[in-house]
């Protein structure tokens, strides 16, 4: 499996600051709860890369 496997899950996906100071990705599905902290600098190089991802795909569109 990889990142271009299809699969048949739904997930919630909430993102926001924590009362630590940190930005954390909570993923829900199928009643697994993922908590993933980072501070925000590691949160700006992954907003960074979920942008070049999307650009990316849009090339690949046309």
């Amino acid at each position: 499996m990889g990142i271009n496997t299809e699969r048949d899950i739904v997930a919630n996906l909430q993102i926001g600051p924590t009362d630590e100071g940190m930005v954390r990705l909570f993923i829900e599905a199928d009643g697994v709860e993922i908590p993933m902290d980072f501070d925000p600098e590691e949160a700006n190089d992954i907003a960074e890369e979920i942008r070049a991802a999307a650009q990316a795909a849009r090339a690949q569109k046309r």
